[in-house]
């Protein structure tokens, strides 16, 4: 059995709500904590352990990066995944991302089983990938990539500055199709590496 740490990014509509939707009022925080508990659902019934950084809306303490990583490192994740939605000046921006820290490490395995999974389900929506060094994710020395100790990447789900992708984030559908995909990504993952992990 493998340990899945995924963290909803932000903490709470008052403390953190990340992005907002111009269109919707749809709070980032709120999305991110719902695909979460879904990608826990599908990732338990698939036989791992999985612990999220934060499990409701309202959890200041987690608007601390370091707390966040500190967790998944403590309790000994063997993976560790965050979850967001995009923002931009643009509304014309659209698309998905999955990031990973610098350099090739097994994040950027990671990243590509999970990048893979969410252009297959969803392949109407536009996959904003780097493949300069060979795979799709984007690098960045975002505090939770570069600070856990396990392979971790963090996904864009879509932008919430964008209408069209404002009211698929909002849809309970489509938020069951993106933690389906994550899921699976993530399952992939571990059967390239070999599976359990104990």
């Amino acid at each position: 059995m493998a340990k899945v740490c995924i963290d909803p990014g932000h903490a709470g509509p008052t403390t953190d709500p990340g992005a907002v939707s111009p269109y919707t009022g749809l709070r980032e925080a709120d999305v991110a904590l719902s695909v979460s508990l879904l990608v826990r659902s599908y990732l338990c019934a698939a036989g791992h352990e999985v612990c999220l950084t934060r499990t409701e809306l309202e959890q200041p303490e987690t608007d601390d990066l370091g707390y966040r990583t500190q967790f998944s490192n403590d309790w000994g994740a063997d993976l560790f995944v965050s979850l967001h939605c995009n923002s931009a000046t643009i509304p014309s921006a659209h698309g998905f991302e999955v990031w990973t820290s610098p350099g090739q490490t097994q994040g950027d395995v990671l990243a590509t089983r999970v990048f893979e999974q969410i252009q297959g389900e969803f392949p109407d929506r536009y996959g904003r990938a780097d493949y300069s060094d060979g795979d799709p994710d984007k690098e960045s020395k975002f505090y939770v990539l570069v600070y856990t100790k396990a392979p971790a990447c963090l996904i864009e789900m879509a932008f919430l500055s964008n209408e069209e992708e404002s009211c698929l984030l909002a849809d309970a559908a489509w938020q069951d199709r993106m933690a389906r995909a994550v899921a699976r990504g993530i399952t992939d993952y571990f059967g390239i590496v070999g599976g359990d992990t104990d």
